[in-house]
């Protein structure tokens, strides 16, 4: 991306092993994330920047130091590299491990990348996996991996009404994953019909239409004045944090993961909410070695969340139509 609009696929030297923990993986599959619209649309500088973050692939080489890892495996590697030994990792937060390297910075939207700390980051994936199988793999790497991480953030569990604010790919996962974690009621916050219908797919009961006060207002009014028990945030502005705070009970647990911007929180305001927030860029790897048993044997099916394939070679096209919402979620090959 050379400027805000300006993505163009350009030809790089080949990556290489830099570090004896380093893999170099051929990408069978990467994507488009919502994320990545911030700087396309200005939110975020950006200047001749390597995008993507999230991957599938076939390791072609490893480094010295790299033990778990082996040529051929076939991968999935969350969009943080970690070592997974440090206190941090095993504690549950790889994505603040402290020797992360964002994923971002090497970029995945490519023919190959380079992964850093390769055997706290990669996991192998068992058996040949189908089409459909590799998509939703390819979900796990993020979207999959960020939904499940702010619904259990927000601990949802059996006998919990969920809300959950924000109908892109993380937000709709997220409802898978509070579905597949016993949610009783799960209600979204959508105005568009496809995402409405994805989103009643993956396991939401009720969809709110009304934002603001009337949002949170219709929330309490499904829930007997009460308030959900956990709230998922998938936005990341001023408006998504407060329809989640404010959809909550006191005493309800928010998990927010949508990447901040422009987000202040009065502190007074907070005080009397009285809720719980947990949240951050989601510690993908915490979750992978479930999220691929569950994928390889189609327990779950998360990859319907891409509604737009394209070749790597159309990424424009599909920040474009990620940015129009004419898509979802855009998957591209090499």
């Amino acid at each position: 991306m050379h400027s805000p609009g300006d993505v163009r696929i350009e030809e790089r030297p080949d990556p290489t092993i830099e570090q004896p923990t380093d893999a170099v993986i051929r990408v069978t599959a990467s994507c488009i994330c919502g994320s990545d619209l911030w700087p396309y649309r200005g939110a975020e500088s950006v200047e001749d920047a390597p995008m993507g973050h999230e991957y599938v692939g076939v390791v072609e080489q490893i480094g010295s130091a790299v033990k778990e890892i082996q040529v051929g495996d076939y991968v999935v590697g969350s969009f943080v590299a970690s070592d997974n030994t440090c206190e941090i990792c095993l504690a549950g937060f790889q994505s603040r491990c402290i020797h992360q390297v964002m994923i971002g910075a090497i970029g995945t939207q490519a023919e190959k990348a380079r992964i850093p700390l390769a055997d706290g980051t990669l996991v192998k994936v068992p058996g040949e996996p189908t089409e459909a199988q590799a998509k939703s793999l390819l979900a796990a790497s993020d979207v999959l991996g960020t939904g499940w991480f702010a619904a259990v953030a927000a601990e949802t569990g059996p006998g919990k009404t969920v809300a959950v604010v924000g109908d892109g790919a993380v937000g709709l996962l997220g409802i898978l994953a509070a579905k597949r974690l016993g949610a009783e009621r799960i209600i979204a916050f959508s105005r568009h019909a496809d995402r409405q219908a994805l989103a009643k797919q993956f396991g939401a009961t009720d969809i709110v239409e009304e934002r603001g006060e009337a949002g949170n207002a219709k929330i309490k009014e499904l829930t007997g004045g009460y308030g959900a028990h956990s709230t998922i945030e998938a936005v990341g502005t001023q408006e998504s944090m407060l329809q989640a705070i404010g959809s909550t009970r006191p005493g309800g647990h928010v998990g927010y993961v949508g990447v901040s911007h422009g987000v202040e929180l009065d502190g007074l305001d907070l005080f009397f909410a009285t809720v719980n927030l947990l949240g951050g860029p989601a510690p993908v790897r915490r979750f992978l070695p479930e999220l691929i048993d569950l994928i390889m044997t189609d327990q779950i099916d998360p990859g319907i969340v891409f509604d737009l394939s394209l070749p790597l070679d159309q990424a424009a096209e599909g920040y474009r139509a990620m940015d129009e919402r004419r898509a979802t979620k855009v998957l591209l090959t090499p």
